[in-house]
Formats: structure tokens, C-alpha cells, sequence
């Protein structure tokens, strides 16, 4: 057995590095031909294009891992078939599940390695291609937001504020509750505008409304300005969500998404891309079973077949993973079914394909 898996581990290494290639370039070509328009539109050169491409290659790598190893393995089974070579291994009474077992190990391998390659490699090249493209464009993105309402950590403030101007750090027309340690009210506070000095919020022309206990009745006073400590929840809290969850490293993910939910802002689109992270990761287990599956049914065109069944394979499980995903940002299904719908179908779809595999 080792010299059989030897064979297939040596026949499997120069066809996986040239379809690796060439997924690869495929998604690059995508990428220049997709954002040509800008690029001629602002006058960028062809070194700045090349550099742009240089630093995708990483993302593109993960991209194009999934369907590399699909058509490896399809192939690899493929050849054997056509060569008669699999009828001779089956005949010897080597099960088919024997057979596809350095595949298997090979796919899980890939998948945690290519989560770690994702968290500590790919994160940083696609942030860092992403800002370089959008200085060469001049794309600017805006943080500024409006009908802003935010929880502090503790969920003793709420604040309500019509605009956040982020190049400023100013809110505009704020109301902010302050609730005691049970949550009953304590304070309320109207400002027509605030700034942030550093460490708070100082708020301006505000009036204030108190609880007096012992009259059991409200207070309220008008003040020029309002500087108290307790005002803390940083400007980035009331920004536009427009951090994407993609250019984040697992653990700055996560504390991202435990910050929006204190925030009380909306989090579900940045916990499904979270989610994606870990089932993304283990596509290259899933296409192997798959591969493992159906590519020993092809005895003619195999070249072909393989990269057409690929490039089929591949584009049912993006577009399903892509549907899914939409349905859990808009809160139709939970952010982890959205998340893992399409590995789990694809999961039973290979386990289905090995069992009734030609054995």
C-alpha cells in the first residue's frame, strides 16, 4: 500500500501545482478585467496594476484551492481509469475507500492549513491590496453616519444621536439616558452637539432632566456643557459598520462582532461572514470527498471532464453559499445556518457520491 500511495501522492503533486496556477490566473484576469474601467477612468499603470495583483495572490491562492484539489483528485482517479489501472487496484481487493484515503488526509490537511495560512498571511495581503486599490481609484469610504443608536458595555447608557460626523468625531442633536444600577431611570440628557476629547464625550447646550427622590419628580436644569467621564463609549462605536469582516484576523473578528452586540447595532451580517471563515476552510476536505467520488466515472476526456465538472462543482457551492449567506444577513435564517448550509449539503452530496463510487 505504501508504494500505491506513493504513486498517486507523485502522480497528484505536478497536476495539483499546474491547476493551482491556473485557478489562479483565472481569478486574477477576473479581478483586472472587473476593475479595468477604473483603472483606465484614473489613469493607473501597469505596475501599479501588477503590484495590485502581486498582493492578491495570497486570497487568490485560498480561492482557488477548493477547485485545484477537485480537479486534482478527479483527474488523478480519472487517469487511473482510463489507463485500466483502477480496475487492476480494485480487482487486487483494495476497497475504493482505501484507495481515496491519501486524498481524504490530504484534503483535511490543506483545510486546517489553509485556515492558519488565512489567518496569518491572507488577512493582511487582502487588507493591504484592498487600501491600495482604493487610494490608485480614489475610492473614498465615509465612516459619518446618521439616526445613530448606541448601548454602552455595561447597558447603563443609551445614546440616540441624528448624525455622527467621523472626520470630526462631533455627534449632532444627542439624547442620552443614563440608567442606574437596577436600570431605573437617572438621567436624561438633550444636547444639541458633542465632541470627543480624547477620553469622553463633552457635550454642548444640553438640558437635563434628574430623578429627585425625595420630591419624586424630575428635575431639569440648562447647561452650556456637560463633561463627564461616565460618557466614554469611543467614537468608533458610532461609525458606519463598514469594517469588513474579511480583512479582519479571527480574534479582531470576534471582538468586533462582541462589540456591535454591546453596542446594540446590527451584527448579523459581520457573524455570518465570521462563521464563513471556519466553513470556508474546510471546502478542500469537502471537494476531496466529491473528487473521490465521481472521478473515476470518466474513461474519456478526462482533462475535459475534470475541469469542466470543477468549474461546475465550484460554481454550484459559491453561488448556494452565496444564497444562503444573503438570507442570514437579512435575518431570514440564523447567521450560522447561513454560514454552513452549503458545506453541510455538499458534505452529504460527497459522502453519497463515495458510497455509490464504481468500486
Amino acid at each position: 500500500m505504501k508504494t500505491l500511495y506513493l504513486m498517486l501522492i507523485v502522480s497528484l503533486i505536478p497536476v495539483f501545482i499546474f491547476s493551482l496556477l491556473f485557478f489562479v490566473l483565472v481569478i486574477q484576469l477576473l479581478d483586472i478585467f472587473s476593475n479595468l474601467w477604473r483603472y483606465l477612468a484614473q489613469d493607473v499603470s501597469i505596475l501599479e496594476i501588477l503590484h495590485i495583483a502581486l498582493i492578491y495572490i495570497p486570497k487568490c491562492i485560498t480561492y482557488s484551492l477548493p477547485a485545484a484539489l477537485l480537479f486534482t483528485v478527479s483527474f488523478t482517479l480519472g487517469s487511473l481509469y482510463k489507463n485500466n489501472e483502477l480496475i487492476a487496484i480494485l480487482g487486487s481487493g483494495i476497497s475504493l475507500y482505501r484507495l481515496v484515503a491519501p486524498f481524504i488526509a490530504i484534503g483535511i490537511i490543506l483545510s486546517v492549513g489553509g485556515f492558519f495560512f488565512e489567518d496569518l498571511v491572507v488577512i493582511d495581503s487582502f487588507k493591504q491590496k484592498n487600501e491600495i486599490y482604493r487610494g490608485i481609484v480614489h475610492q473614498i469610504i465615509t465612516y459619518s453616519n446618521t439616526n445613530v443608536t448606541v448601548i454602552s458595555g455595561d447597558a447603563r447608557i443609551v445614546y440616540q444621536v441624528d448624525y455622527y460626523n467621523d472626520q470630526r468625531e462631533t455627534i449632532t442633536n444627542a439624547l442620552i439616558l443614563i440608567r442606574g444600577p437596577a436600570g431605573s431611570f437617572k438621567t436624561r440628557i438633550d444636547a444639541e452637539w458633542g465632541e470627543w476629547n480624547g477620553t469622553n464625550w463633552v457635550l454642548h447646550n444640553c438640558r437635563i432632566y434628574e430623578w429627585d427622590r425625595e420630591r419624586a419628580g424630575l428635575i431639569d436644569q440648562q447647561i452650556g456643557i456637560y463633561d463627564r467621564l461616565e460618557l466614554s463609549e469611543p467614537p468608533e462605536t458610532f461609525r458606519k459598520t463598514t469594517r469588513n469582516v474579511e480583512e479582519m484576523k479571527r480574534l479582531e473578528a470576534r471582538r468586533w462582532i462582541e462589540r456591535l452586540i454591546k453596542a446594540g447595532l446590527p451584527y448579523r451580517k459581520a457573524l455570518t461572514e465570521y462563521y464563513k471563515k471556519f466553513f470556508f476552510a474546510l471546502s478542500p476536505f469537502i471537494v476531496t470527498l466529491i473528487a473521490s467520488g465521481f472521478g473515476g466515472r470518466f474513461k474519456k476526456n478526462i482533462l475535459l471532464m475534470g475541469l469542466l465538472g470543477s468549474l461546475v462543482i465550484s460554481v454550484i457551492y459559491y453561488v448556494m453559499q452565496m444564497i444562503s449567506l444573503i438570507l442570514a444577513k437579512n435575518g431570514y435564517i440564523p447567521p450560522l445556518a447561513g454560514a454552513g448550509t452549503s458545506f453541510i449539503l455538499f458534505l452529504i452530496g460527497g459522502i453519497f457520491m463515495l458510497k455509490s463510487a464504481r468500486t
